[in-house]
């Protein structure tokens, strides 16, 4: 029976294009919001889901962050996407020709070159990179483009006019592959072999040095953080959950560091255990 893989995003995504490398023959389930995604792992109906948690220009996913907190479910692996811009249009368009070119906000924003370069072309906000693609060409907009990945114009058919169009080629975005976490909760059997890496959220308790005594736990085993971020909890203003990465596995230092840490903290959550990519 073939896997089922929840994106969020059209067929032809970046979104799509990492879980096509992280689980090459899976059958990519598109869903048209985020929260869909997380039903449906929960719910079962598919095996795992990849969702973009980070980008190098961009910063962090929100709503994942949010939803990794609140939701059911277990990282197993993460993914580094080199994410490239391209032009991309219907069959027979050339550059010259076009006027508009649609694409998500993220998308246009860290292509500014190109339309500096081109002054004549109007950036046009869509709700999907791949989406602007499949839009463009379905209605045979000969006036117009969609900036996507390559995987878009393999999806729809379509030609590209000019590739490689973001402003920094340094252009990363880490995608989590996550899976349902059973009723108990127990996670333990859901980490992968030579998994060194560990994402954790929690929330401190509002004392004096709180949030030193628990950065304190991972100092005292040597363990290194490669990521701190705060985010707003949602429901209660002015209070917030720090989310953690650190180089450690589910190994002894990992496990006491954890304990320690649920002394001092309001709650903790570990949100996955995985090899480092």
């Amino acid at each position: 029976m073939t896997m089922k893989v929840a994106i969020q995003g059209e067929l032809g995504s970046f979104s799509h294009e990492a879980a096509g490398k992280m689980l090459p023959r899976a059958t990519v389930v598109p869903c048209s919001r985020s929260a869909e995604v997380f039903d449906r792992v929960e719910k079962g109906s598919v095996d795992a889901a990849v969702i973009p948690i980070e980008n190098t220009l961009a910063g962090t996913v929100a709503e994942h962050a949010d939803l990794l907190v609140a939701r059911n479910v277990f990282v197993q692996a993460e993914y580094l996407l080199r994410i490239v811009h391209n032009v991309i249009a219907a069959p027979g368009a050339q550059l010259k020709s076009v006027r508009r070119v649609l694409s998500h906000p993220v998308a246009l924003d860290q292509c500014r070159d190109f339309f500096r370069r081109h002054p004549q072309i109007e950036a046009v906000p869509f709700y999907d990179t791949a989406g602007s693609v499949k839009h463009v060409i379905e209605k045979r907009l000969e006036d117009a483009a969609g900036i996507a990945g390559r995987q878009a114009g393999r999806e729809y058919a379509g030609k590209v006019l000019q590739e490689g169009i973001e402003d920094d080629k340094r252009n990363f975005t880490r995608f989590f592959l996550m899976r349902r976490l059973g009723k108990n909760r127990d996670y333990h059997r859901l980490i992968p072999t030579k998994a060194n890496k560990t994402s954790i959220a929690f929330k401190v308790k509002n004392v004096p040095g709180a949030l030193f005594k628990s950065l304190s736990v991972f100092a005292l085993r040597d363990i290194s953080l490669s990521k701190i971020e705060s985010r707003p909890m949602r429901g209660r203003p002015w209070e917030y959950v720090f989310y953690v990465d650190f180089l450690r596995g589910d190994d002894e230092p990992a496990q006491n560091a954890m304990r320690h840490l649920g002394e001092v903290a309001e709650f903790v959550k570990v949100l996955g255990v995985y090899p480092e990519a």
